[in-house]
């Protein structure tokens, strides 16, 4: 297979270090809000620890409602990249809140960046993009 170019999804990369990739990623949320986008359009998926909105949103709600909220799609959804294999968003920022050297830290990173139709907003430290997906991924990405 060869990549002859052509038009493809919208790729950001907002450079953070993993103890404030939350709260940057929160602030990219709210840019993609800003600029027109339908918060049922967007998620928002973690390669570390769980989005305190998802913990939340489990808490107080339980895993059924938590899923019925992806797939009814009315708001921003929050979740972490190994459960989203197999799913997509238009919108999706991919917060890489761990150093990488976590077990499936590769996969957890292409999973995640496979997951937008439209636009992928990678936010993390580039030193640990070079590390988990090399330095070809992090050129590509900007970083």
């Amino acid at each position: 297979m060869k990549a002859l170019g052509g038009e493809g999804r919208d790729v950001r990369f907002i450079p953070a270090a993993a103890e404030h990739a939350l709260e940057v990623a929160d602030d990219a949320v709210e840019e993609l809000l800003e600029e027109g986008w339908d918060p049922a359009r967007i998620c928002l998926l973690t390669t570390g620890s769980r989005h305190p909105e998802q913990k939340a949103t489990v808490d107080r709600h339980g895993k059924a409602a938590y899923w019925s909220g992806f797939w009814e799609g009315e708001d921003v959804f929050y979740g972490h990249v190994l459960g989203s294999k197999g799913l997509e968003r238009s919108c999706v920022v991919l917060c890489l809140n761990e150093d990488g050297t976590r077990d499936r830290a590769r996969e957890r990173l292409y999973v995640g960046m496979s997951r937008a139709t439209d636009v992928l907003v990678v936010v993390g430290d580039p030193a640990v993009v070079r590390e988990i997906g090399g330095a070809d991924v992090a050129k590509r990405l900007g970083c």
